[in-house]
Protein backbone atom coordinates (compact mmCIF):
# COMPACT_ATOMS: atom_id res chain seq x y z
CA UNK A 1 0.00 0.00 0.00
CA UNK A 2 2.93 2.49 0.85
CA UNK A 3 4.41 1.66 -2.27
CA UNK A 4 1.52 2.30 -4.39
CA UNK A 5 0.93 5.58 -2.65
CA UNK A 6 4.50 6.41 -3.23
CA UNK A 7 4.47 5.13 -7.16
CA UNK A 8 1.00 7.70 -7.23
CA UNK A 9 1.73 10.62 -5.72
CA UNK A 10 5.27 10.52 -8.02
CA UNK A 11 2.47 9.97 -10.83
CA UNK A 12 0.48 13.12 -10.15
CA UNK A 13 3.74 14.94 -9.68
CA UNK A 14 5.06 14.23 -12.92
CA UNK A 15 1.55 15.07 -14.74
CA UNK A 16 1.38 18.31 -12.76
CA UNK A 17 5.41 19.37 -13.75
CA UNK A 18 4.48 17.97 -17.44
CA UNK A 19 1.50 20.60 -17.62
CA UNK A 20 3.82 23.52 -16.17
CA UNK A 21 6.41 22.44 -17.86
CA UNK A 22 4.39 22.78 -20.90
CA UNK A 23 2.54 25.92 -20.52
CA UNK A 24 5.23 27.99 -19.39
CA UNK A 25 7.36 26.86 -22.37
CA UNK A 26 5.12 27.94 -24.56
CA UNK A 27 3.89 31.19 -23.42
CA UNK A 28 7.58 31.71 -21.70
CA UNK A 29 7.57 36.11 -22.47
CA UNK A 30 3.30 35.40 -21.23
CA UNK A 31 4.62 33.83 -18.11
CA UNK A 32 7.17 35.97 -17.40
CA UNK A 33 5.18 39.45 -18.04
CA UNK A 34 2.14 38.11 -16.06
CA UNK A 35 3.96 37.64 -12.72
CA UNK A 36 7.41 38.76 -13.00
CA UNK A 37 7.08 42.11 -14.80
CA UNK A 38 10.11 44.44 -13.49
CA UNK A 39 12.35 41.62 -14.41
CA UNK A 40 10.85 41.38 -17.38
CA UNK A 41 11.83 44.41 -19.15
CA UNK A 42 15.15 43.38 -19.04
CA UNK A 43 15.24 40.34 -20.97
CA UNK A 44 15.26 39.82 -24.79
CA UNK A 45 12.14 37.26 -25.25
CA UNK A 46 13.34 37.04 -29.61
CA UNK A 47 15.94 34.96 -28.57
CA UNK A 48 14.73 32.44 -26.10
CA UNK A 49 16.02 28.80 -26.23
CA UNK A 50 15.33 26.20 -24.31
CA UNK A 51 18.13 23.90 -22.68
CA UNK A 52 17.48 19.81 -22.18
CA UNK A 53 16.22 18.85 -19.59
CA UNK A 54 19.52 18.25 -17.38
CA UNK A 55 20.31 15.72 -14.89
CA UNK A 56 22.87 16.46 -12.11
CA UNK A 57 24.35 14.04 -9.73
CA UNK A 58 23.74 15.48 -6.34
CA UNK A 59 26.81 13.76 -4.22
CA UNK A 60 25.47 14.98 -0.85
CA UNK A 61 21.75 13.35 -1.29
CA UNK A 62 23.06 10.90 -3.19
CA UNK A 63 20.60 11.14 -5.81
CA UNK A 64 19.94 12.67 -9.20
CA UNK A 65 18.57 16.35 -9.49
CA UNK A 66 16.04 17.34 -12.55
CA UNK A 67 16.03 20.50 -13.69
CA UNK A 68 12.39 21.34 -15.36
CA UNK A 69 12.59 24.71 -17.08
CA UNK A 70 16.18 26.08 -18.12
CA UNK A 71 15.90 28.75 -20.48
CA UNK A 72 18.78 30.99 -22.52
CA UNK A 73 18.53 33.93 -23.57
CA UNK A 74 20.28 37.69 -23.58
CA UNK A 75 19.59 40.97 -21.98
CA UNK A 76 17.70 43.48 -23.80
CA UNK A 77 19.81 45.72 -25.73
CA UNK A 78 23.07 43.75 -24.58
CA UNK A 79 25.26 40.35 -25.62
CA UNK A 80 25.07 39.28 -21.93
CA UNK A 81 23.50 35.83 -21.72
CA UNK A 82 21.53 34.75 -19.04
CA UNK A 83 20.24 31.85 -18.06
CA UNK A 84 16.20 31.52 -16.42
CA UNK A 85 15.71 28.25 -13.93
CA UNK A 86 11.88 27.79 -13.40
CA UNK A 87 10.86 25.21 -11.27
CA UNK A 88 7.48 24.10 -10.30
CA UNK A 89 6.70 23.21 -6.92
CA UNK A 90 3.30 20.80 -6.47
CA UNK A 91 4.06 20.34 -2.59
CA UNK A 92 5.19 22.00 0.13
CA UNK A 93 9.11 21.13 0.95
CA UNK A 94 10.42 22.69 3.85
CA UNK A 95 14.06 22.12 2.53
CA UNK A 96 12.96 23.46 -0.44
CA UNK A 97 15.25 26.85 -0.53
CA UNK A 98 18.05 24.09 -0.10
CA UNK A 99 17.30 22.52 -3.72
CA UNK A 100 16.90 26.28 -5.32
CA UNK A 101 19.91 26.67 -3.81
CA UNK A 102 21.34 23.30 -4.88
CA UNK A 103 20.03 23.65 -8.45
CA UNK A 104 21.39 27.10 -8.88
CA UNK A 105 24.74 25.72 -7.94
CA UNK A 106 24.62 22.97 -10.35
CA UNK A 107 23.88 25.17 -12.86
CA UNK A 108 26.09 27.66 -12.89
CA UNK A 109 28.68 25.24 -12.49
CA UNK A 110 28.18 23.68 -15.90
CA UNK A 111 27.43 26.90 -17.74
CA UNK A 112 29.22 29.64 -16.01
CA UNK A 113 26.35 32.01 -17.09
CA UNK A 114 24.25 34.38 -15.02
CA UNK A 115 20.85 32.75 -13.47
CA UNK A 116 18.11 33.80 -12.68
CA UNK A 117 15.84 31.57 -10.32
CA UNK A 118 12.25 31.37 -10.51
CA UNK A 119 9.92 29.02 -8.00
CA UNK A 120 6.09 28.44 -8.88
CA UNK A 121 4.29 27.05 -5.73
CA UNK A 122 0.99 25.29 -6.89
CA UNK A 123 0.31 23.62 -3.55
CA UNK A 124 -3.06 24.75 -1.82
CA UNK A 125 -1.64 25.19 1.77
CA UNK A 126 -1.23 28.83 2.58
CA UNK A 127 2.15 27.97 4.02
CA UNK A 128 4.97 30.47 3.16
CA UNK A 129 8.15 28.93 1.56
CA UNK A 130 11.04 31.58 2.41
CA UNK A 131 12.64 33.24 -0.69
CA UNK A 132 16.11 33.01 0.90
CA UNK A 133 18.51 30.20 1.99
CA UNK A 134 21.77 31.17 4.35
CA UNK A 135 24.66 29.27 5.18
CA UNK A 136 25.57 30.22 8.94
CA UNK A 137 28.89 29.30 10.54
CA UNK A 138 28.48 29.66 14.52
CA UNK A 139 27.22 33.74 13.83
CA UNK A 140 28.94 34.19 10.54
CA UNK A 141 26.80 34.49 7.51
CA UNK A 142 28.72 32.60 5.43
CA UNK A 143 26.42 32.35 1.75
CA UNK A 144 22.83 34.14 1.51
CA UNK A 145 21.22 33.00 -1.49
CA UNK A 146 17.87 34.60 -3.10
CA UNK A 147 14.99 33.54 -5.89
CA UNK A 148 12.16 34.47 -7.21
CA UNK A 149 8.71 32.83 -6.48
CA UNK A 150 4.90 33.21 -7.12
CA UNK A 151 2.64 31.08 -4.88
CA UNK A 152 -0.35 30.84 -6.90
CA UNK A 153 -2.97 29.99 -4.48
CA UNK A 154 -2.07 33.52 -2.44
CA UNK A 155 -2.75 35.41 -5.37
CA UNK A 156 -5.69 37.21 -6.38
CA UNK A 157 -7.69 35.89 -9.07
CA UNK A 158 -9.64 39.11 -9.72
CA UNK A 159 -6.45 41.05 -10.53
CA UNK A 160 -5.77 39.00 -13.98
CA UNK A 161 -9.08 38.78 -15.37
CA UNK A 162 -8.97 42.30 -17.07
CA UNK A 163 -5.73 41.06 -19.17
CA UNK A 164 -4.69 39.18 -22.58
CA UNK A 165 -2.45 36.68 -20.83
CA UNK A 166 -3.53 33.32 -21.54
CA UNK A 167 -0.67 32.10 -18.88
CA UNK A 168 -2.75 34.22 -16.64
CA UNK A 169 -6.08 32.64 -17.61
CA UNK A 170 -4.69 29.28 -17.34
CA UNK A 171 -3.22 29.88 -13.92
CA UNK A 172 -6.54 31.35 -12.35
CA UNK A 173 -7.14 27.44 -11.80
CA UNK A 174 -4.73 27.50 -9.16
CA UNK A 175 -5.39 30.85 -7.75
CA UNK A 176 -7.07 32.06 -4.68
CA UNK A 177 -10.52 31.55 -5.01
CA UNK A 178 -13.90 30.52 -2.87
CA UNK A 179 -15.89 27.35 -3.28
CA UNK A 180 -18.81 29.83 -4.13
CA UNK A 181 -16.31 31.70 -6.80
CA UNK A 182 -16.11 28.50 -8.61
CA UNK A 183 -18.54 29.48 -11.46
CA UNK A 184 -17.69 32.98 -11.67
CA UNK A 185 -13.70 32.13 -12.31
CA UNK A 186 -14.58 30.07 -15.15
CA UNK A 187 -16.83 32.32 -16.75
CA UNK A 188 -14.61 34.80 -16.49
CA UNK A 189 -12.15 32.26 -17.99
CA UNK A 190 -13.86 32.02 -20.81
CA UNK A 191 -14.43 35.54 -21.42
CA UNK A 192 -10.91 35.64 -21.54
CA UNK A 193 -10.01 33.21 -24.21
CA UNK A 194 -12.62 34.50 -25.96
CA UNK A 195 -11.20 38.17 -25.79
CA UNK A 196 -7.41 36.79 -26.73
CA UNK A 197 -8.43 34.73 -30.53
CA UNK A 198 -5.60 31.82 -29.83
CA UNK A 199 -4.41 29.73 -32.60
CA UNK A 200 -6.62 26.30 -31.66
CA UNK A 201 -3.22 24.27 -30.96
CA UNK A 202 -2.40 27.21 -27.91
CA UNK A 203 -6.26 27.28 -27.27
CA UNK A 204 -6.13 23.70 -26.21
CA UNK A 205 -3.12 23.98 -23.93
CA UNK A 206 -4.79 26.65 -22.15
CA UNK A 207 -7.68 24.96 -22.04
CA UNK A 208 -6.48 21.10 -21.01
CA UNK A 209 -4.07 23.32 -17.98
CA UNK A 210 -7.44 25.27 -17.08
CA UNK A 211 -10.17 22.29 -16.51
CA UNK A 212 -7.02 20.05 -14.83
CA UNK A 213 -7.91 21.79 -12.30
CA UNK A 214 -10.94 23.14 -12.29
CA UNK A 215 -13.50 21.09 -13.09
CA UNK A 216 -17.10 22.33 -12.17
CA UNK A 217 -19.75 19.90 -11.77
CA UNK A 218 -23.32 19.43 -13.84
CA UNK A 219 -25.05 22.09 -11.67
CA UNK A 220 -22.04 24.96 -12.17
CA UNK A 221 -21.55 24.22 -15.71
CA UNK A 222 -25.14 24.80 -16.16
CA UNK A 223 -25.18 28.05 -13.98
CA UNK A 224 -21.74 29.19 -16.18
CA UNK A 225 -24.73 28.83 -19.01
CA UNK A 226 -27.00 30.78 -17.37
CA UNK A 227 -25.14 33.71 -16.85
CA UNK A 228 -23.63 33.04 -20.81
CA UNK A 229 -27.24 34.10 -21.41
CA UNK A 230 -27.12 37.43 -19.86
CA UNK A 231 -24.16 38.74 -21.66
CA UNK A 232 -23.97 41.23 -24.21
CA UNK A 233 -25.13 39.31 -27.92
CA UNK A 234 -21.44 39.99 -29.32
CA UNK A 235 -19.53 38.83 -26.39
CA UNK A 236 -22.16 35.70 -25.76
CA UNK A 237 -21.34 34.83 -29.62
CA UNK A 238 -17.53 34.66 -28.83
CA UNK A 239 -17.94 32.87 -25.89
CA UNK A 240 -20.18 30.11 -27.47
CA UNK A 241 -18.00 29.79 -30.54
CA UNK A 242 -15.02 28.78 -28.07
CA UNK A 243 -13.91 24.93 -28.23
CA UNK A 244 -14.61 24.47 -24.57
CA UNK A 245 -15.87 21.77 -22.51
CA UNK A 246 -19.50 22.36 -23.35
CA UNK A 247 -18.78 21.20 -26.70
CA UNK A 248 -16.74 18.12 -25.13
CA UNK A 249 -19.40 16.90 -22.28
CA UNK A 250 -22.74 17.01 -24.18
CA UNK A 251 -23.80 20.36 -23.27
CA UNK A 252 -25.35 20.61 -27.35
CA UNK A 253 -28.99 21.53 -25.53
CA UNK A 254 -27.52 23.46 -23.51
CA UNK A 255 -26.02 25.64 -25.72
CA UNK A 256 -28.60 25.65 -28.64
CA UNK A 257 -31.18 26.84 -25.64
CA UNK A 258 -28.51 29.63 -25.13
CA UNK A 259 -28.20 30.58 -28.88
CA UNK A 260 -31.74 30.88 -28.93
CA UNK A 261 -32.00 33.01 -26.40
CA UNK A 262 -29.82 35.79 -27.51
CA UNK A 263 -31.35 35.87 -30.86
CA UNK A 264 -34.39 36.45 -29.13
CA UNK A 265 -33.21 39.04 -27.17
CA UNK A 266 -31.48 40.33 -30.19
CA UNK A 267 -34.73 40.62 -32.05
CA UNK A 268 -36.36 42.38 -29.33
CA UNK A 269 -34.22 44.70 -29.79
CA UNK A 270 -35.08 45.11 -33.27
CA UNK A 271 -31.55 43.07 -34.73
CA UNK A 272 -31.21 42.34 -38.71
CA UNK A 273 -32.39 39.02 -39.34
CA UNK A 274 -28.91 38.47 -41.38
CA UNK A 275 -26.85 39.95 -38.35
CA UNK A 276 -28.39 37.80 -36.22
CA UNK A 277 -27.96 34.61 -38.64
CA UNK A 278 -24.08 35.38 -38.77
CA UNK A 279 -23.71 36.32 -34.69
CA UNK A 280 -25.18 33.16 -33.29
CA UNK A 281 -25.23 30.51 -36.54
CA UNK A 282 -28.45 30.26 -36.58
CA UNK A 283 -30.54 29.54 -40.32
CA UNK A 284 -32.97 32.34 -40.97
CA UNK A 285 -35.60 30.11 -41.03
CA UNK A 286 -34.56 29.66 -37.43
CA UNK A 287 -34.74 33.05 -36.45
CA UNK A 288 -38.03 34.15 -38.42
CA UNK A 289 -39.79 31.27 -36.57
CA UNK A 290 -38.49 33.11 -33.22
CA UNK A 291 -39.32 36.33 -34.65
CA UNK A 292 -43.32 35.07 -35.50
CA UNK A 293 -43.48 33.70 -32.14
CA UNK A 294 -42.71 37.04 -30.68
CA UNK A 295 -45.35 38.40 -32.79
CA UNK A 296 -48.32 36.57 -31.23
Amino acid sequence: MFLQLVLENHANYTAHDRLFKELIQNFFEEFMEAFFPEESVYIDFRQVKFLSQELFADISAGEQKRIDILAETKLRGKETVILIHVEPQSYYQKEFPERMYTYFSMINQKHRKPVLPIAVFSYVEKTITPQIYTLQFHNLEILRFHYLSIHLIRKNWKDYIHSNNPVAAAMLSKMGYTEKERVQVKLEFLRMMARMKLDPAKMSLIYGFFESYLKLNEEEENAVMENIKKMEPEEAEQVLRLPNSYFDKGYEKGLHHAVLTIATKMLREKADVRFIEKVTGLSQSEILQIKKRLSE
